[in-house]
């Protein structure tokens, strides 16, 4: 490896407010692409979590000029894996439904889901307008419109809890299966 194949460690970013009205907030009737071909609607019936991500860089790491600089961007990837590795985890929890959500098109998001072994879909907001509809946080870089990291909790169409900022981004999911945990479960609710 090279001196410039070397990532920059990643900035942790500030809580900036942008994700301070979503806790309680119904989600809209907004149909989003998905890697496995389907069309999702967040706002169906159980546990739903959805992390959000800037973007994932192409399978030669080329990341875009300044990506290193912008607090809370770095990290799309290992956060991605992470929620990989702890899927039937989060199912354990009671969460029936698991997505990544970035504005990038559904067919690079294909790729990238194929490349990490992601067992649950990406979503695309492309159009941006999920983002738009319920103002998620954003910024700008080399000319696209990106999300910034967060994670939601969706419970029968309405956001339980969010998650923001995200840091360190690959710790994303602890923190979310700590919540969880603590959690009170349905009377109803049989574990696995």
């Amino acid at each position: 490896m090279t001196k410039t194949d070397v990532a920059a460690p990643a900035i942790a970013p500030e809580d900036d407010g942008q994700a301070s009205h979503l806790k309680g907030s119904v989600i809209p009737t907004i149909s989003l692409q998905a890697t496995d071909g389907t069309s999702v609607y967040l706002q169906a019936p159980g546990l739903t979590v959805v992390y959000a991500y800037p973007r994932t860089s192409p399978p030669d790491g080329q990341a875009l000029d300044g990506w290193d600089a912008i607090p809370g961007a770095r990290g799309c990837t290992p956060q991605s894996c992470a929620f990989r590795d702890h899927f039937r985890h989060l199912q354990n929890l009671g969460v029936h439904r698991v997505f990544g959500l970035s504005t990038q098109v559904t067919d690079y998001q294909i790729e990238v889901a194929s490349r990490l072994h992601l067992p649950f879909p990406l979503l695309s907001d492309h159009t941006l307008a999920f983002s738009s509809a319920m103002r998620l946080p954003r910024f700008n870089a080399d000319g696209l419109t990106l999300l910034k990291r967060m994670t939601m909790i969706i419970e029968d169409g309405r956001i339980e809890h969010v998650f923001y900022p995200v840091f360190p981004p690959e710790r994303n999911v602890d923190d979310v299966i700590r919540w969880l945990a603590k959690r009170p479960r349905p009377a109803n609710f049989e574990n696995g």
